[in-house]
């Protein structure tokens, strides 16, 4: 696929850096064309990568990974424009953390609604997918380097986007058992949500131990 990656972060690099090795298109997305952390990417990243505008990565992909903090993520999408969303996976990894407010960060929106359907409402021609915000960044694209069984989850109201969302995550390493589609886009709301328990349980971690949650049943 010829995918967009928006935002030149840990999340963006590692989500762009496993997507170029598994053979698709990638174009990392800033403010600016000739962002210096795009192009530095571009070039180490080898062929099927290249860096570019938020705007242009969106134009030229047919799925667009927003993986920018939830606090700049609708004015990212609105410098792409709607042109360059209708009708395209809007696949949304962020999370309305407010980092100005020290540590741990509280939500910017909670309870009634998500950073994912006010994207949602925002670009109503977008087909919005919430996914991967559970985990940090190595683990979204490498499952199997936590022992033993463990879940991502998955939101929204297009079963035909969530399937291709769902075929990515596979391509990652995330086996069909444990992608938990949790229903309709609002599902989102409590995906954000588990954000303010899981700082804490990484503020009592070792450092770099990595975790996740796995749903147990009988």
């Amino acid at each position: 696929m010829k995918i967009a990656v928006l935002g030149t972060g840990m999340v963006g690099h590692a989500l762009a850096g496993k997507l170029v090795t598994l053979g698709h298109e990638v174009t990392m997305g800033s403010r600016e064309a000739g962002n210096p952390k795009g192009m530095e990417w571009a070039r180490s990243a080898g062929a099927g990568a290249s860096a570019s505008s938020f705007a242009e990565a969106c134009a030229r992909s047919s799925l667009i990974i927003n993986a920018t903090p939830g606090t700049v993520s609708l004015s990212v999408l609105a410098e792409a424009g709607d042109s360059t969303l209708d009708g395209k996976i809007l696949l949304d990894v962020s999370n309305p953390l407010d980092s100005s407010k020290g540590f741990p960060p509280p939500l910017t929106v909670c309870n009634t609604d998500s950073i994912a359907e006010t994207i949602q409402r925002a670009h109503p021609g977008a087909r919005v997918v919430k996914s991967l915000n559970t985990v940090t960044a190595p683990v979204m694209v490498d499952p199997g380097r936590l022992p033993g069984p463990h879940d991502i989850f998955m939101a929204g109201n297009d079963a035909d986007a969530k399937a291709v969302v769902s075929g990515l995550l596979q391509e990652f390493g995330w086996t069909p058992a444990h992608i938990r589609d949790l229903g309709g886009l609002d599902a989102a709301r409590a995906m954000e949500m588990w954000l303010p328990l899981w700082l804490r349980i990484f503020m009592q971690q070792p450092q770099g131990k990595m975790f996740n949650i796995g749903i147990v049943s009988e």
